[in-house]
């Protein structure tokens, strides 16, 4: 008799189109295998939450395979005219076409979690090849009692990610039918909230604080602890507490918390933040070389990277971002001169003031004395760069060798330094980088904390300790918070984000959560006019690029048409 196939949905192999696409949601995979022996594989269900670990989206190439979202910001412009990230930065962007959407592939993501838990039941998956060697039994039996943890704080992941475009979004611990997603409506803002919150706590108390070195990426303790203290820290922020932006909206609800005490909100974020801080056992400490924390995830980085997404060898960032003067250059990614004008120039050991055309001496040196990290993130011109077998200080001047009119030429003056790898040699593909796309990092939760502290206790002596200790690593060593009101405490606080976290795909979402994104997103970018005037001598001016475009409704991401096509009762956010 001929054996009948079963159908079953096994999460690593699943094709979901989309939340509620509009042709398919599920397809089945037909197998030999019958759902009794999935779950009771312990190969099996490891490649099950592997499968949702791999649906992690790095920002190397976010925006249509080349760009990255700090080219929708005032971080930098993308030179490679077929990229779609103009289309943001024009404002030509709508909710049936948006290229910075995310909404398919974590919802898809979140739909392998849901499956995963639902089906991943550490009693019967079958640990008998094991129990011959009893400690090897012993740590299966605890990696299976884990995964369910792991997939938690991924699926929490996913949903704030989703949170922070979208505002409420609807909240499922089940994979879902169609006429599920036919019916589906979203949760409110606060209940989202709550929701990745409790989830974080969970995984918190279950998760180690580290794994053995060959599994590094996988969620930790200090993981879920970290996700909590960003997602409050936006939870507090003006946005999700300014409703009037959207005045006339009928659903308040899912774009902004209840009114409350913004100050327990506050406090909360800062909590969260301090818990990772206090971590007992975790090791976190910040990297003594500020330049290879972005080019490695091992040896001295490894104790500052909380929560990382570790990729195979590829020279790809690289032949997208090297200057274009270098054999396969392709500029992608360039700096813009508002991001280069946020870094400091250091007076003394002591005293460091804003960087300002309008002082000659400045703007007769405009990189002499500066913040380190200007160096170690951005090449500026007559900077020496290495890359595909030739080092050379780089040429942004017209007529020099990576300047314009030469095809996709920085149009900044400009070229990215940050995560790019200046050993890898394009001519002959030799020396790509193991890339690692950073999610949290200690650096950061330091920035949240003194944030967070300076919204609800000024003058708390914890905001200028961890403000400091950003400045103060090794290689970089910036004069440290001066006394000041909590109004400039606040802006040296963000611009120290600028600039400590640039390229890193925070600065999208701080200028929102902030509602300053109409004079950064909605202005004007520039870049710097280069000449030559001898040998080794240039003079620099700055220029007004090209125009932004930023509307109110721009401060959440529209819910893609497609969807609501399908699930009807989906209400879409404001103004779109």
């Amino acid at each position: 008799m001929m054996k009948t196939k079963n159908r079953i949905q096994i999460a690593v192999l699943l094709v979901l189109a989309t939340f509620g696409s509009c042709t398919k949601l599920d397809r089945e995979l037909e197998t030999d295998l019958n759902l009794q022996q999935v779950e009771g594989s312990f190969p099996n269900v490891q490649n099950m939450l592997n499968g949702v670990y791999a649906e992690l989206r790095e920002g190397f190439l976010e925006i249509s395979g080349d760009a990255m979202m700090a080219s929708t910001t005032d971080e930098a412009e993308h030179t490679i005219e077929t990229s779609s990230v103009q289309a943001i930065n024009q404002g030509a962007w709508n909710a049936f076409t948006n290229p910075a959407d995310v909404w398919t592939p974590y919802f898809r993501a979140i739909r392998k979690a849901n499956f995963f838990l639902q089906t991943a039941n550490p009693v019967k998956i079958n640990l008998d090849a094991f129990k011959t060697d009893l400690t090897t039994y012993g740590q299966k039996l605890a990696e299976v009692g884990r995964w369910r943890y792991e997939a938690r704080f991924l699926r929490a992941f996913f949903y704030f990610e989703l949170i922070k475009r979208h505002g409420g979004v609807p909240l499922t611990t089940v994979p879902l039918s169609e006429a599920d997603i036919a019916g589906a409506q979203r949760s409110t803002l606060q209940q989202c909230i709550q929701f990745v919150s409790d989830e974080c706590d969970s995984a918190a108390l279950n998760l180690p604080l580290v794994y053995p070195a060959g599994e590094i990426g996988r969620a930790t303790r200090g993981a879920a602890l970290a996700l909590k203290s960003r997602l409050l820290l936006y939870a507090a922020s003006d946005l999700f507490n300014t409703p009037s932006w959207a005045a006339g909206y009928a659903d308040p609800g899912l774009i902004s918390l209840p009114v409350g005490d913004r100050a327990a909100r506050w406090k909360a974020a800062a909590d969260a933040a301090k818990a990772v801080i206090d971590l007992a056992g975790s090791g976190y400490a910040l990297a003594p070389n500020y330049r290879t924390l972005f080019t490695t995830f091992t040896g001295t980085s490894a104790p500052e990277i909380i929560f990382t997404r570790r990729n195979a060898a590829s020279n790809a960032f690289e032949i997208i971002n090297f200057p274009v003067g270098y054999d396969r250059g392709n500029s992608g990614t360039t700096p813009t001169q508002d991001l280069v004008d946020a870094f400091e120039v250091k007076v003394s050991a002591t005293s460091a003031i804003p960087f300002d055309w309008n002082n000659p001496v400045h703007a007769a040196s405009p990189y002499a004395n500066r913040d380190p990290r200007l160096a170690l993130s951005v090449v500026t011109n007559a900077s020496s760069f290495n890359g595909s077998g030739t080092n050379r200080p780089v040429e942004t001047f017209p007529g020099g060798k990576d300047a314009q009119p030469i095809p996709n030429a920085t149009k900044t003056g400009y070229y990215l330094r940050k995560y790019v790898a200046e050993g890898t040699n394009l001519t002959n593909n030799t020396g790509s980088a193991i890339h690692s796309w950073i999610y949290f990092r200690l650096a950061e939760i330091y920035l949240n904390y003194a944030e967070a502290l300076n919204e609800y206790a000024p003058g708390s002596p914890d905001i200028k300790r961890y403000y400091d200790l950003v400045r103060n690593r090794t290689g970089v060593t910036m004069p440290l918070l001066p006394a000041g009101s909590q109004s400039e405490v606040r802006q040296r606080i963000r611009n120290e984000r600028r600039v400590e976290l640039a390229f890193e795909d925070h600065r999208a979402w701080d200028v929102r959560r902030w509602m300053i994104a109409p004079e950064t997103l909605g202005a004007s970018v520039r870049g710097v006019n280069v000449t030559k005037t001898g040998t080794t001598t240039f003079t620099y001016a700055p220029f007004t690029l090209e125009p932004r475009a930023f509307q109110p409704k721009m401060y959440l991401f529209p819910i893609p048409q497609t969807d609501l096509n399908i699930a009807r009762a989906l209400k879409q956010n404001p103004l779109w």
